[in-house]
């Protein structure tokens, strides 16, 4: 009977652990800085990659000679 009451109680102090380790990840990650931080490096790893950036750069150029017309015109 003590035996089981040992391993209960080490069992309960091991999901309590568990607990504690998860809430502790959980508050890191729902931080505003750490929110702002990987949202920003998910969006230059996008603007990074060509077909993107080429896209941009094209609707760039668009926008400034309709700009430039408009203004001559």
């Amino acid at each position: 009977m003590a035996k089981d009451t040992d391993r209960i109680e080490r069992e309960i102090e091991a999901a309590r652990n568990q607990l504690a380790s998860t809430l502790d990840e959980l508050s890191v990650r729902a931080s505003p800085k750490n929110i702002v931080a990987n949202t920003k490096q998910s969006v230059v790893a996008k603007l990074d990659e060509p077909a993107v950036k080429f896209t941009l750069l094209g609707v760039g150029a668009v926008v400034a000679v309709l700009v430039v017309r408009r203004i001559f015109n």
